[in-house]
């Protein structure tokens, strides 16, 4: 149902060309110093070349399988949120009754106990998108040139939270969650309070009660999880040491490889004059295509490290908490008209 966007070939070809045209440009460079300036003699074996190919090859499958596990952890712990939130709306709807309470409730007053409840989760899920969308210094990659020319951005930088909670909170637990520095932790105290108010007037059975404070403790299980994922960056050292190797790889790599494209040509020329006096040319798309294949893997892996920062392939937090909060409040009986629409998705991109 969540998914992220699919890249077509033209797509990923304009998201990589300034990048692409660097590498282009190093190449000619080199073709034209060593047509026009001879320097057939001044080029290097390929054993450090392989060598510093296979160590780049290494880190940057390193550095890719690691992101892609943290993608996919934080798309598993949301999908538990899903799961987990649907448990709770089903929970309080069949357990706050007037079963065992002190002084019977009406129908409407339990209602709004279930309301209360179901639009202070939803309040939950709404505050932790907020602050798993929250800046932190080494999510960069956002900034990239690339990635902002497409003009989208997350839900959570067009509005506030306190705009986004208003809906869904009394006043005074609005004043409360903004009074603290975890806005989601301190909604999930207020929910436990709130169950335990209900449990002391008989509206909640204590078995009932026990059984929504382990929905709590899995909701903040799930919050500290994604909290984990957001605070903790991929090792800075990896990823540094990384996008240096492969540009050290693309610096060299020309060194050993017009050399060779020369060498075939004056080996063509005696048989192929015109061939063998161009062949040398011939390595520019050769190294473009090597250049782009190493930058490209290295990119990839830079641009999943943080899967909540915000870009076009992140895990889309904001309509996983938009579909969970439909589907409560559809199940609350709301009319569609009521409810908010689904988060718009812009150039196949979900958020």
């Amino acid at each position: 149902m969540y998914t992220r966007r699919t890249y077509k070939a033209s797509e990923l070809a304009i998201w990589t060309r300034f990048d692409t045209l660097k590498i282009f440009s190093i190449i000619l460079i080199w073709v034209l110093a060593y047509h026009f300036l001879d320097l057939s003699w001044f080029k290097i074996p390929w054993t450090p070349i392989a060598l510093i190919g296979t160590a780049v090859a290494f880190i940057v499958g390193f550095q890719n399988n690691a992101t892609y596990d943290r993608i996919w952890e934080a798309r598993k712990i949301w999908g538990g949120i899903v799961n987990t939130s649907r448990s709770f709306g089903m929970y309080v709807q069949d357990m706050v009754t007037n079963e065992h309470a002190k002084e019977k409730q009406s129908d409407e007053s339990l209602f709004e106990e279930v309301k209360t409840l179901t639009y202070r989760h939803i309040a939950w899920m709404t505050a932790l998108r907020h602050a798993m969308r929250a800046k932190k210094q080494w999510e960069t990659t956002v900034n990239l040139r690339t990635n902002q020319e497409w003009g989208i951005q997350p839900p959570e930088t067009l509005s506030t939270l306190e705009d986004d909670l208003q809906p869904y909170l009394s006043k005074e637990d609005l004043a409360d969650a903004l009074s603290k520095d975890n806005r989601q932790t301190a909604l999930l105290y207020q929910q436990s309070h709130h169950l335990r108010r209900l449990k002391e007037s008989g509206l909640v059975w204590e078995f009932s009660f026990l059984e929504l404070e382990a929905i709590q403790k899995d909701l903040f299980d799930l919050q500290g999880k994604s909290e984990r994922i957001k605070n903790f960056p991929y090792p800075r050292q990896f990823a540094t040491l990384n996008h240096y190797f492969m540009w050290i790889l693309l610096m060299f790599l020309p060194v050993a490889l017009v050399p060779q494209f020369m060498e075939i040509g004056m080996n063509l020329s005696a048989s192929y004059p015109l061939i063998g006096k161009i062949f040398i040319w011939f390595s520019i798309p050769v190294y473009t295509a090597i250049g782009w294949v190493f930058h490209t893997m290295e990119r990839i892996g830079r641009t999943g490290d943080n899967p909540f920062e915000g870009t076009s392939n992140d895990v889309p937090i904001s309509t996983i908490a938009r579909g969970i909060e439909i589907d409560l409040r559809q199940n609350l009986g709301e009319n569609k008209e009521d409810m908010p629409e689904q988060f718009e998705v812009k150039y196949n991109v979900q958020f």
